[in-house]
């Protein structure tokens, strides 16, 4: 993985919280002592934090991949007998605090793809930096039915046990998507990115770009072992609905 040229972008209360407990000027060591103690009492609350939401992604996408082990043989003979070309895709997109890596999915597209991408630029119909058309031609016949049920992303299971994704947290974007990003936006990637999120339960592709970022950062301040929880029991009734899927 590599690192970008942006620094990541430190969440605003640690960040204060730091500059306050380093600042020589407190008058009182009392005041400074116990600013000192919240700053080390927020970085084990985090560390603790992380480790479990480390332990629920290993120990879920492990489960995942060996029930989902059938899916995955069905799909890969459908996309081989569909269209030519591999059975999987593999994307760089960006991770946690601008660090990319391969994403890994199920091929949904036919393999020219990427350039009749220009030919459809027109057609958007996404806001922002976002490229997405209803009816995208460069989609296989497979590869709607596999979008529909969202399970073009199973392989991302993959990337979750490398510690590369969570199971829940903001989809990873392209780099060129990135590139396009105001200072605001960056904070998309304070955290690691995930197969679903509070944007997949809450409208997918159907909500305005803006409305994206929102949702993904307010799960970056709400995070939690519970909040991942609640999101995951959300995410079986979203993908089988299919809305906003395509």
């Amino acid at each position: 993985m590599t690192q970008p040229d942006w620094q990541p972008v430190l969440d605003e209360k640690a960040a204060r919280m730091l500059e306050m407990a380093a600042n020589q000027s407190f008058r009182s060591p009392r005041v400074a002592q116990r600013m000192r103690m919240t700053v080390v009492t927020w970085v084990l609350r985090t560390k603790f934090v992380n480790s479990l939401k480390r332990l629920l992604d290993i120990v879920v996408a492990g489960a995942a991949l060996i029930l989902a082990s059938p899916i995955f043989l069905i799909t890969a003979i459908a996309i081989k007998v569909d269209s030519p070309g591999p059975v999987f895709f593999k994307q760089t997109r960006v991770g946690k605090w601008g660090t990319t890596f391969g994403c890994y999915k199920f091929r949904s597209m036919y393999i020219d793809a990427e350039k009749r991408k220009a030919d459809l630029a027109t057609q958007n119909e996404a806001d922002g930096p976002i490229f997405k058309i209803r009816n995208d031609p460069r989609i296989t016949r497979v590869g709607r039915i596999i979008r529909k049920l969202s399970i073009d992303e199973l392989p991302q299971l993959i990337n979750v046990l490398k510690g590369e994704m969570s199971l829940v947290g903001p989809r990873p974007a392209l780099p060129r998507e990135v590139a396009q990003y105001d200072f605001d936006q960056l904070r998309r990637l304070d955290a690691a990115p995930g197969i679903t999120g509070l944007q997949q339960v809450s409208g997918r592709s159907d909500l305005s770009f803006k409305r994206w970022v929102e949702l993904d950062v307010q799960y970056i301040a709400e995070q939690s072992f519970f909040k991942d929880i609640e999101i995951l029991l959300k995410t079986v009734p979203a993908v089988l609905t299919g809305r906003g899927a395509y």
